[in-house]
């Protein structure tokens, strides 16, 4: 048996044993100081270590030289959102903005929020005049991911909207006239424009990177956002279900295929390196790996998670290796899950 388990189970008493830890893999590394240079460089990494086959190449510039949406299609762990970091890493677009879609979510989700309710409380407490309440709106604001992409900018902005198959039935239709005319209003802003012509406001941005520290916060003119650069804006979808004909239209359009053998040896070679340990075990897990795929949805990390821990110095072995291995690499639509 090894002794890879550092949690114990039952009749145990408490230990320290979490120190034995080994680094963490590194699409799973978090820093709580984004200006770690650690961090940046982790996120960098994720960026240059994606595979890109050429047909994602040549509509990742369609749509760059075309301003248009590029919506990806393509199973669960095939790289979909990878991309979008590819890409940004490559041109030097700074942070990926990342707008996350849920059925509730809706297009001012997108564009802004303005805390009423906190204004309202500061206001009764400080007792301020009408002119100094003015004056502090721009504290209650803050642009949504889709609003902070469509900032004035000299180079476009990378914006990952996940997951867009998610929506309610309007969203996508109302996404398409801020995709046409680049630009909309902050009513609130709009309202007291004649009292106050510029109001600075927070944006989505969060990393202090050399690309994005300067647009953590903005400033909005007369109420209104108008992008100067287009954003590069990448869509995603598992196909769970159909889009509006003049979405579409809207949209160009690259379904991402799963990575065959050789593609996966460089992903696993990307993330984990090609120490011979990690190439002779990769070697099995990727053959397994493609043989379960063939039964049913399997993502990428799911490969990863597998060989990480199966090349650690106290790595499983013997029986419990194998039922850790099924483990991880159990299909995603499985019946057992249902």
């Amino acid at each position: 048996m090894s002794d890879w388990k550092i949690f114990q189970g039952d009749n145990c008493t408490p230990h320290d044993g979490v120190d034995r830890l080994p680094k963490a893999p590194s699409w799973r590394k978090f820093s709580d100081d984004s200006n770690d240079s650690e961090s940046n460089a982790e996120k960098k990494k994720r960026g240059a270590s994606f595979q890109v086959r050429s047909q994602e190449v040549e509509l990742v510039n369609a749509a760059l030289y075309l301003r248009r949406p590029l919506l990806v299609t393509g199973k669960p762990g095939t790289g979909k959102t990878s991309l979008a970091h590819a890409v940004a890493y490559q041109l030097n677009l700074g942070e990926v903005l990342y707008w996350p879609i849920t059925t509730r979510t809706t297009l001012k989700d997108g564009l802004y929020s303005y805390d009423a309710i906190a204004r309202l409380q500061d206001t009764s407490q400080q007792g301020s005049n009408n002119l100094d309440q003015v004056k502090e709106i721009g504290k209650y604001i803050q642009l949504g991911s889709l609003g902070t992409a469509l900032l004035p900018s000299n180079r476009p902005r990378a914006l990952l909207i996940d997951e867009i198959d998610k929506s309610d039935i309007d969203l996508p239709n109302d996404l398409l006239h801020v995709f046409e005319e680049g630009q909309f209003e902050i009513p609130e802003l709009i309202r007291i424009a004649e009292k106050l012509e510029t109001v600075e406001v927070q944006t989505a941005y969060k990393d202090k990177t050399e690309h994005t520290y300067k647009h953590i916060r903005a400033t909005v003119k007369q109420g209104r956002i108008q992008c100067t650069a287009f954003p590069f804006v990448i869509l995603t979808s598992n196909g769970e279900r159909d889009f509006p004909p003049a979405f579409l239209r809207r949209c160009l359009r690259l379904n991402i295929k799963e990575p065959d053998e050789s593609e996966l040896e460089k992903i696993v070679a990307a993330h984990l390196g090609n120490d011979e340990n990690v190439t002779a075990q990769a070697k099995l897990l990727i053959n397994e790996f493609l043989k379960k795929r063939k039964e049913g949805d399997l993502a990428t990390d799911q490969l990863l998670n597998a060989i990480y821990l199966m090349t650690r110095r106290n790595a499983p072995i013997g029986e419990e290796k194998d039922e850790l291995v099924k483990q991880l690499l159990k299909i995603l639509n499985s019946s057992e899950d249902r």
